[in-house]
C-alpha cells in the first residue's frame, strides 16, 4: 500500500477482500454528513467519538472498513483502530466504497 492509498483509501481489490471476510463498515463522518448520505449497513461513530467508543468496535471481533467523505478522516480512524488491535483498512470516501458494494 502506497502513501496515497493510506490517505485516500485502499484498492478496490483490498476492499473486496475485506468484504468477503464479512468486514464491518464504519462511517466516521459527522452526524449531519451521515444523515444526508450513508451506507445502510454501516455503523456510525464520528471520528471525534471513536476514542471513547473503540470498545464497541473491538467486541464485534470482525475486520473493519473505515470510510468518511474523502479518505482523510478514515485514514486517521484506521490508524487509531490498528493501534488498538483491530484488523482495519481505510475504505476512503463514501462514493468509492459505494462503488465497490
Amino acid at each position: 500500500m502506497g502513501f496515497l492509498d493510506f490517505l485516500t483509501g485502499n484498492s478496490t481489490n483490498q476492499l473486496r477482500e475485506y468484504l468477503q471476510k464479512k468486514a464491518v463498515i464504519l462511517d466516521v463522518r459527522t452526524h449531519s454528513e451521515y444523515q444526508s448520505n450513508n451506507i445502510e449497513s454501516a455503523i456510525h461513530i464520528p471520528l471525534n467519538e471513536l476514542e471513547y467508543r473503540v470498545e464497541e468496535i473491538k467486541v464485534l471481533n470482525k475486520p473493519v472498513i473505515v470510510h468518511c467523505a474523502s479518505g482523510m478522516r478514515s485514514a486517521k480512524a484506521a490508524s487509531f483502530l490498528k493501534s488498538n488491535g483491530v484488523d482495519t483498512i481505510n475504505g476512503g470516501g463514501i462514493a468509492k466504497l459505494k462503488s465497490v458494494l
